[in-house]
């Protein structure tokens, strides 16, 4: 049991810290939101379809209404955002800024009504996490002549997409959610695939485009997204939620951030420089010193959705 933990586990952080650089592969030449609605659309319709045959319920009219929020908020508010910003921004940088979700769900769990108020630890973790922020992305004096810029829009768009992911997740919590958490996954997918595809409608994507315009390598980072980063990864972090401790399955956010910024580097010529991973260490480090002091569910029910 233990080897079948630890061999999830890699998977784990290997697949969903390689979904950011997949998602820059696939926006090559498919437009952002198009390429987020197709991965979600396909993904969504594959898990609906296998848990209805294994014989979970479908949603109700009221779980409708609710995934069709979380979905919107999680998948064009969060992953639709990431796609447009990897545009823009290194794929490394990316999966950084959104590793800053458990952050933005602690402020948010101490402003709701009825929620948990923060403790000095956390309040400290939040202070050095978004300190480790501003060093990544702040003014370029302070790396020195070395100090990498980074596209301001993109930035911007990566934290909005870590803000409404986490407030979708908060969301989610309270909602009249499906029992099967692979039944819900789905009918996020499928709703947020349908905003997504409003959203790509409205920005006039589908104008000019061309399917046959599409490089190979943006089909195969699609099709990683797919069959992979949805499919394979939510099965493994379905399973491992079953059968390891949460305290270990929730190490593979601190991972992922690593690898997606090796994985860029090497793959894709991604800068990496020393401000770079000093900031990753702070703002890596801030997380799993806020996690590391109580338990928090909200982190748990955020990481079983779909952002990466």
């Amino acid at each position: 049991m233990k080897t079948k933990i630890w061999v999830a586990l890699i998977a784990l952080y290997i697949v969903w810290g390689s979904t950011y650089l997949a998602i820059r592969f696939a926006v090559g030449t498919i437009p952002p939101f198009m390429s987020a609605g197709l991965r979600f659309l396909i993904s969504g319709i594959i898990l609906i379809v296998w848990r209805r045959m294994a014989g979970d319920s479908m949603p109700t009219k009221t779980q409708w209404i609710s995934t069709a929020i979380v979905g919107t908020a999680l998948l064009l508010g969060g992953n639709g955002l990431v796609s447009w910003a990897e545009q823009r921004v290194p794929s490394g940088i990316a999966a950084l800024m959104v590793s800053t979700i458990p952050l933005w769900l602690v402020i948010f769990e101490a402003i709701r009504p009825g929620g948990l108020k923060p403790t000095w630890r956390a309040i400290i973790g939040l202070l050095i996490g978004f300190g480790g922020v501003f060093l990544l992305v702040g003014p370029a004096e302070l790396g020195g002549k070395s100090g990498t810029q980074f596209d301001t829009l993109g930035v911007i768009a990566l934290l909005c997409a870590a803000f409404i992911w986490a407030f979708g997740s908060i969301y989610s919590k309270h909602a009249d959610m499906p029992k099967s958490s692979l039944i819900s996954t789905g009918a996020e997918m499928l709703t947020g695939a349908v905003a997504l595809f409003i959203v790509s409608a409205g920005s006039r994507e589908f104008n000019g485009f061309h399917f046959a315009s599409v490089t190979m390598r943006s089909w195969l980072g699609l099709a990683f997204l797919i069959f992979i980063g949805s499919l394979v990864g939510f099965v493994s972090y379905g399973w491992l939620l079953q059968n390891a401790p949460i305290s270990l399955v929730s190490t593979y956010a601190y991972v992922n951030p690593v690898v997606a910024v090796l994985l860029g580097s090497w793959f894709a010529s991604e800068p990496l420089t020393p401000r770079i991973i000093i900031a990753a260490v702070v703002i890596i480090g801030s997380v799993v010193f806020i996690n590391s002091g109580h338990k928090i569910e909200s982190i748990k029910e955020a990481d079983e959705s779909i952002l990466a």
